[in-house]
């Protein structure tokens, strides 16, 4: 018990530090300072801990990765190829209805704080002549961005949660699948069913503006399909496009200048010495015994934790840097169906929560009644939650039979 309340505590320091608007980063690090003052853990063995952390070949892949996304992201914005991915639709998608809602989609393809903001202008736009509330509008544009992060191996939550339990990106993301599937069904029932119709004329594309898509389908299929490291991939893809804008080498530095960043490291090595400390002290072994020793369901556990974490921080790297290592040394949670789960509850919690800047800034761009988007929020998210129980007990089945 006593494990637990210091557990318990530890990440209460860190929803209310993050809530002070605290680094993730500074919080992380600040959080395996107490942990280990807590465990009386001895500094020569804190410290070794943490160069263990810092120099693990899956801390460097995780900072190399994310530093790549944020370089990719950066020539794609810059150049353009972002907008013309947005106008090429415009011109395929006849209905007013499935541009309402490829709208947000397409810019949540790139992640960015509070990129929901960028897309409320074009849901707005499309939404013209069509009757649909202010809560749809809100709605529609909030959860049609945000299937990616699931799924998108652009996304630093999902990167991170493949780096802590040692799963391949590649198999995550296609466990994650199904919840994509059901973020995007939850906003077709309760954002698009029952909202009126206008028909667009179709626009021919051009060439230029189909050819703006390949950057992202080369990065999903040498990483889903051809199993390639993510950051091996991203590297020549960002090289290609160096190559075919002509970028200048002034320009090559600059990208790289503006996609490096000290607070994006600093929050990879703070997770990892949170996770390396958290070993080091014995708390994953003493949680995961008390629980067997109790009889404590896995499944509530493994719901709780990231889903309280996420409903709380509105991070999905804070719920799986500060959960997954924990959740790791339960029974019954080796497989990646338990992974899956805990990642879609935590992840039901950061739609759900109320520092969510997706979720604010989109309430206030449309002036919106908190309470009628919440509802649908929540039906989407007990359709999410319904898919990661059937997903759990099929892959629970599946290594009891083994």
């Amino acid at each position: 018990m006593s494990d637990l309340l210091k557990i318990a505590s530890v990440l209460g320091i860190m929803v209310l530090l993050l809530k002070k608007r605290w680094g993730l980063g500074s919080v992380m690090a600040l959080s395996s300072v107490v942990l280990a003052f807590l465990y009386w853990l001895p500094p020569a063995d804190y410290l070794t801990a943490l160069y263990a952390a810092a120099t693990d070949k899956t801390t460097i892949g995780l900072i190399l990765s994310l530093t790549l996304i944020r370089i990719f992201e950066n020539v794609m914005r810059k150049n353009g190829i972002m907008q013309k991915m947005m106008d090429s639709f415009r011109g395929m998608v006849m209905d007013r209805r499935a541009l309402m809602a490829s709208m947000p989609a397409l810019i949540g393809l790139l992640p960015s704080m509070g990129g929901a903001l960028f897309s409320a202008p074009m849901v707005e736009e499309a939404s013209k002549g069509v009757d649909v509330s202010q809560e749809k509008k809100a709605f529609i544009n909030y959860i049609f961005r945000h299937p990616w992060e699931f799924v998108l191996p652009l996304y630093p939550g999902v990167i991170l949660a493949s780096a802590i339990t040692a799963y391949s990106l590649r198999d995550l993301i296609l466990a994650n699948l199904p919840f994509a599937l059901c973020l995007l069904a939850g906003g077709t029932l309760w954002g698009l069913r029952g909202t009126g119709t206008q028909k667009e004329s179709f626009r021919k594309v051009s060439r230029s503006g189909m050819l703006s898509f390949l950057p992202l389908i080369i990065i999903l299929f040498a990483v889903i399909i051809l199993h390639l490291h993510l950051s091996i991939t991203l590297g020549m893809v960002i090289i290609g496009l160096f190559v075919i804008l002509r970028y200048s080498l002034k320009n090559v530095v600059l990208s790289i200048r503006e996609g490096f960043s000290w607070e994006i490291i600093f929050i990879i090595l703070g997770v990892m010495a949170f996770k390396a400390v958290l070993t080091s002290s014995g708390a994953i072994t003493n949680i995961s015994g008390f629980l067997s020793q109790t009889g404590v369901p896995v499944m509530p556990v493994l719901f709780l934790l990231p889903f309280l974490y996420g409903l709380l921080s509105g991070l999905t790297v804070g719920f799986v840097g500060s959960t997954f290592p924990i959740l790791l040394g339960l029974d019954n949670a080796n497989h990646i169906g338990a992974v899956s789960f805990a990642f879609a509850s935590g992840y039901v919690g950061v739609l759900l929560s109320p520092v969510h800047l997706c979720l604010v800034l989109t309430r206030e761009y449309f002036r919106a009644e908190m309470s009628g988007i919440y509802k649908k929020i929540i039906l989407t998210g007990i359709l999410i939650m319904i898919a990661a129980v059937l997903e759990y007990f099929i892959f629970d089945r599946y290594v009891l039979a083994r």
